[in-house]
C-alpha cells in the first residue's frame, strides 16, 4: 500500500514543473544534518547541490544521474574541494541486479613522470612548492567518470545532468562563510595567477559573505561538456587550455612565487580512462561492507580495521575500551596501507590478502587492553601472516590534503551512490584554467616524494600514467543483499579512520546515524601522536586512554560526512554534520517526519 501511494504520489510530481532555480531553492532552505522520507534522499555539504540532486530524483533520474548532477553543481559551490578538474571514486549499487560495483576516477600522472617527479639535485623540493604548481596536476578524472557512470547505470545523459550545474554557475549562488574563509586562506596564492585573482579575488579581495557569486567561464565550460561530452576535455578545446595552464601556468608578471611548469600532454589526456574495479569487500558482524579497491587504500584499510575489531565486541566494550581499540586497529591497519597499498597496475598490491581475517588476526593479537602500541609499527606480511609477528620497518603516513568532498545518495528504486570527489589541497594547485572557470589538482603530491622509508619498496612512488594511492572510502553496506548504510568523508588519510569511527559507532554501539556522525573524532595513522579534536581532548575518555599510553594532538575538525540509511519500514534517512564546515544539508524527495 504504501509504496503504491508513493509510487502516484511521485508521478504526478512529474508533471508539475518546478518555477524556482536550484540556487533560488536552496536559499531558501536552510543547512539540515538529517532529512527522511521516501523517493529517495540526498546528502552533500551544500544546501544548492543537495537540493538539485532531489528535483532529479523528483523528475525520475536515478541515485546514478543524481550523483553526477550533485557532483557537477559541487564543481560550482564548493570548487575548492571538488571540480572538474579533479578526480574520485564512485561505489554504486543496483537494486535490481543487487551487485555493488566501482568506478576509478583518480588522476593519473604525465606519460614522462617518473620515480624522481619531485626530486631535484637529489632532494625532495619542499612540499608547499609542488603543491602550487603545474608540476602537481594529475590528468583529470572526474569528467570520464561521470560519463562512464551514466553510461553503465544511468538514465539521463551528460547533457541533461550537467544542465542544472550550467544554470547554478550562471545565476549565482550566495557566499557562505566556509567559501569566503576558503579564498581568504588561499588568498596568497591565488593572487599570483592571473585567471585565479580574476575569478575569485574580484577587486583584489575575497567575495563577501551574503553576496552573489557567478561563474560564467565554468558555465560555458559545462555547456561546452553538454554539446561535445567529455571529448571537449579529453580530445578538445578545454583540453588544449588545460594543457596550456600546466604547461606554462598563468603566473601574474613580477610575482616572486616559484611556479614549477608540468609536463602534461594532449595525448596523456587522452589516453585516460575511468576503469571499473571489483570492490574491496569485508564480513563484519554478519553485513557485508563494500568500499574502493587500490590505488584507494580505503576499502583495504577500513576494510582491515573493521576485520581487526570483529575478534572482539566493540558494541559491549566500555567507552574507553571501545575508542582504544578502534584507535589501535587503525594504527595497524595503516602500517599495512603505507607498506603495501599502491596502484596496482605498478605494485603487486596484496589486496585479497589484505582483507583477509587470518591476516586480521594476525595483527589484531598485537592489541592489549591494558597499554597503547607505539607508533609507528611495523607492517606485517599479509602473504605469510604470523601471529603477532611483524616484517620490516614500520612506513609513516604521508602528508594528503584534507579538502575533499563527498556526496550519498538513494532513489526511489533502493539503488544507492557513494562518489567522493577532490581536487586534493584546498584550492587545489591555486590555477583556474584560464577561461574555463576550474581550478586544476595537485593530485600528484599523493605520491611519495622519495621512499618512506630508504630500503623498503614504496608502491606509492610517481610513474608514467601511474595513479598516486588515495584515501578516499566511499562505503555501502549491505544486509543480506540490501543496503543498510552508505558513507564517506572528506579529510586526506583521515578519510579512513572518519568512516571507520562512523561505521562502528552506527553499528556496534548503535549511535543514532546524525550522532555517530557528530560525536567527536580522533585519528590514528601508524604515528607517536594520535590527531584529536578539541571535543574528543575534552570528553572524559581522554584521559583513560593517557593513561593506556595514548598521545594526542589537538587538531581542528576531522572529516565532513555525508550518508544515507534505509530504514526498517522502507523510508530512506540522509544524514550530514551538524556543524563541521558549516554543516552539511540532507535532502528528501517527499520529507517525512523521522
Amino acid at each position: 500500500m504504501l509504496r503504491s501511494t508513493v509510487a502516484s504520489v511521485l508521478a504526478s510530481l512529474l508533471l508539475v514543473p518546478l518555477v524556482t532555480s536550484p540556487a533560488h531553492a536552496a536559499r531558501e532552505a536552510p543547512r539540515l544534518p538529517e532529512a527522511v522520507g521516501v523517493g529517495g534522499v540526498v546528502s552533500s555539504v551544500d544546501p544548492d547541490a543537495s537540493q538539485i540532486g532531489v528535483d532529479v530524483l523528483r523528475r525520475g533520474g536515478n541515485a546514478v544521474d543524481a550523483a553526477v548532477a550533485v557532483a557537477a553543481a559541487l564543481g560550482v559551490t564548493d570548487p575548492f574541494s571538488a571540480g572538474m578538474g579533479g578526480g574520485g571514486f564512485l561505489v554504486h549499487y543496483d537494486a535490481r541486479t543487487r551487485r555493488v560495483s566501482t568506478l576509478d576516477g583518480r588522476e593519473t600522472a604525465p606519460a614522462s613522470a617518473d620515480a624522481e617527479l619531485f626530486v631535484e639535485d637529489g632532494v625532495a623540493i619542499p612540499f608547499a612548492e609542488a603543491v602550487t604548481s603545474g608540476l602537481s596536476v594529475g590528468v583529470p578524472g572526474t569528467p570520464r567518470l561521470w560519463q562512464r557512470a551514466l553510461q553503465r547505470w544511468g538514465t539521463y545523459s551528460l547533457d541533461r545532468a550537467l544542465r542544472p550545474a550550467e544554470d547554478l554557475a550562471r545565476r549565482g549562488f550566495t557566499v557562505d562563510a566556509t567559501f569566503h574563509r576558503q579564498v581568504t586562506d588561499n588568498a596568497a596564492r591565488f593572487a599570483d595567477f592571473t585567471s585565479t585573482r580574476a575569478l575569485y579575488l574580484p577587486a583584489g579581495a575575497p567575495p563577501p559573505v551574503g553576496s552573489t557569486f557567478r561563474n560564467p567561464d565554468l558555465a560555458d565550460t559545462y555547456r561546452e561538456l553538454r554539446r561535445d561530452g567529455v571529448d571537449a576535455l579529453y580530445r578538445g578545446a578545454v583540453g588544449r587550455d588545460l594543457v596550456a595552464a600546466v604547461r606554462q601556468p598563468p603566473v601574474v608578471p613580477g610575482t616572486t612565487r616559484e611556479v614549477r611548469p608540468g609536463d602534461l600532454t594532449a595525448a596523456d589526456l587522452r589516453r585516460y580512462d575511468a576503469p571499473r574495479r571489483e570492490p574491496g569487500q569485508v564480513r563484519y558482524r554478519g553485513l557485508d561492507v563494500f568500499g574502493m579497491a587500490p590505488p584507494s587504500s580505503g576499502g583495504t584499510t577500513v576494510g582491515e580495521a573493521l576485520n581487526i575489531l570483529e575478534t572482539t565486541d566493540p558494541g559491549a566494550e566500555s567507552p574507553v575500551q571501545y575508542l582504544h581499540r578502534f584507535l589501535e586497529a587503525s594504527r595497524l591497519s595503516f602500517a599495512d596501507r603505507n607498506r603495501w597499498v599502491g596502484d596496482p597496475a605498478f605494485a603487486d598490491v596484496p589486496t585479497r590478502e589484505l582483507l583477509s581475517q587470518r591476516f586480521a588476526d594476525s595483527r589484531a593479537c598485537l592489541i592489549d587492553p591494558t597499554k597503547a602500541l607505539t607508533g609507528p609499527v611495523a607492517p606485517g606480511d599479509p602473504r605469510n601472516p604470523v601471529p603477532c609477528g611483524t616484517s620490516g620497518e614500520p612506513a609513516a603516513t604521508p602528508y594528503e590534503g584534507t579538502d575533499t568532498t563527498h556526496l550519498t545518495v538513494a532513489d526511489r528504486w533502493g539503488d544507492v551512490v557513494a562518489f567522493t570527489l577532490t581536487i586534493e589541497q584546498e584550492g587545489g594547485s591555486g590555477i583556474v584554467v584560464p577561461g574555463r572557470g576550474f581550478l586544476l589538482n595537485n593530485e600528484l603530491t599523493d605520491f611519495s616524494f622519495t621512499p618512506v622509508t630508504p630500503g623498503v619498496p614504496d608502491p606509492n612512488l610517481p610513474g608514467p600514467g601511474k595513479r598516486p594511492r588515495s584515501s578516499m572510502s566511499p562505503t555501502i553496506v549491505l544486509d543480506h543483499g540490501t543496503p543498510v548504510l552508505a558513507l564517506g568523508s572528506p579529510g586526506g588519510a583521515s578519510i579512513i579512520t572518519t568512516v571507520l569511527q562512523v561505521l562502528i559507532g552506527r553499528l556496534d554501539r548503535g549511535q543514532p546515524l546524525v550522532q555517530a556522525i557528530a560525536a567527536p573524532r580522533a585519528s590514528q595513522r601508524n604515528t607517536a601522536s594520535t590527531q584529536a579534536e578539541a571535543a574528543f581532548l575534552a570528553a572524559p575518555e581522554a584521559q583513560p586512554l593517557r593513561d593506556l599510553g595514548h598521545r594526542f594532538t589537538s587538531s581542528g575538525e576531522i572529516g565532513a560526512v555525508t550518508a544515507v540509511e534505509r530504514l526498517p519500514d522502507g523510508r530512506w534517512r540522509a544524514a550530514a554534520e551538524p556543524t563541521r564546515r558549516g554543516g552539511g544539508a540532507a535532502r528528501a524527495v517527499l520529507p517525512s517526519r523521522p
